[in-house]
């Protein structure tokens, strides 16, 4: 049999490549038509889907679906500055809003121990004095906590022995406040900042100042240990009335018209946005409880404040302690927005925050819905 030529056998399955490649044409060319049509197929669903999405970018992204919570774990102090939360919790108020939503309260005695609790998810929303909601704010980025609410105004002082007449004679004295960063805390180092006097948060300088809890500080100064303290009310009513100090510095007499923000109320900004319902509930009671300490009557505030302190405190305030403390406090949902870049600044000067944008701070809106009136967030936030 002749031997075949080597170019005419049989391609064993490897196409192989002959002069002038004529007979792998064919194959090319299908192949060709073949990545054409993928690719006009291709091109037509990349249009496709394209247009869906410019149509889909026109039309508003569905809400997250938000639901009430199935509990709220609100705090506050036994302090008469705290007095919607107090009327609220005492009076059902609260209890009656939130509906189905459980109501669960804790009680703190300052402000920094408070925002540690929010952060951590112990509660969601609490009553507060401004600094600590201001200094976690900064310390969050923004992503802690926002103020909803302005709850009481006024009801702080410095309230020192008899002997201390002035500023001067506090050079060396031993005050306190109870908890650093705490609002009164601030208030007291940089207000002696503004005399002169140097402070540190290690308690050393040119005056010392030990965070104390309150009922401490009443019975060091009793025992003679404490010359003075910044404290809110109704502690510093009771420095005055049951163990002789005097008031050196009435804080009211610091910011204009005397409208100082003592208590607010805030919330996480995560619980915030998943349940928008019980905030607005929580609001409602809230507005309701100012209501009610505005128009009722001294005895039944009085009455009422006093009733739940004896349960958190253990014994109710005598009359005129009450009466005293009651009467330095204005109770309103206003924040005093304002009022909020020197109390960070101040805050600055104590050294207990740092210097930031605090812009973003307050979301007012819902109380503005329950109200029907627009109170101001002074630029710092949505109202």
């Amino acid at each position: 049999m002749a031997n075949t030529p080597e170019s005419q056998k049989p391609d064993s399955g490897t196409t192989r490549i002959v002069a002038g490649e004529t007979a792998s044409k064919p194959k090319r060319r299908r192949t060709v038509e073949i990545a054409l049509a993928v690719g006009l197929v291709l091109l037509i669903g990349a249009g496709a889907a394209v247009a869906s999405a410019v149509s889909n970018s026109n039309q508003a992204a569905p809400a997250p679906a938000t639901t009430p919570a199935a509990e709220l774990k609100l705090g506050y102090f036994s302090n008469v500055t705290h007095g919607p939360a107090l009327v609220g919790t005492s009076k059902g108020i609260f209890a009656k809003e939130l509906g189905e939503t459980k109501l669960s309260t804790q009680v703190f005695n300052a402000g920094p121990a408070a925002i540690e609790a929010l952060n951590a998810g112990a509660i969601d929303a609490t009553y507060i004095g401004p600094n600590p909601a201001i200094n976690s704010y900064v310390k969050s980025n923004g992503e802690s906590i926002s103020i909803i609410a302005g709850a009481a105004s006024g009801g702080a002082q410095l309230v020192v022995k008899p002997e201390i007449t002035s500023a001067a004679d506090l050079k060396g004295k031993v005050l306190s406040t109870p908890q650093l960063g705490g609002t009164q805390d601030v208030a007291l180092r940089a207000w002696l900042g503004h005399q002169g006097f140097k402070t540190n948060t290690d308690g050393s300088g040119d005056v010392n100042i030990n965070p104390t809890e309150n009922a401490q500080s009443l019975k060091l100064f009793q025992d003679g240990k404490l010359d003075g303290a910044w404290l809110p009310e109704p502690w510093a009513s009771r420095l005055v009335l049951e163990a002789g100090a005097k008031v050196l510095v009435d804080e009211k007499d610091l910011w204009e018209n005397g409208d100082f923000t003592t208590t607010i109320l805030i919330v996480n900004k995560k619980f915030a946005a998943e349940h928008p319902e019980t905030v607005k509930a929580l609001l409602k009671g809230h507005v309701e409880s100012v209501n009610w300490l505005n128009n009722a009557s001294a005895q039944e505030k009085a009455t009422t404040i006093n009733a739940v302190l004896k349960d958190t405190a253990g014994k109710p305030l005598p009359a005129n302690v009450i009466e005293r403390a009651l009467q330095n406090i204005k109770f309103t949902t206003d924040p005093l927005a304002g009022t909020y870049k020197k109390l960070l600044q101040d805050g600055v000067d104590a050294g207990t925050t740092k210097t930031a944008d605090i812009n973003g701070i307050f979301d007012l809106r819902t109380l503005n819905e329950v109200e029907g009136k627009k109170t101001s967030a002074a630029g710092l936030g949505q109202d």
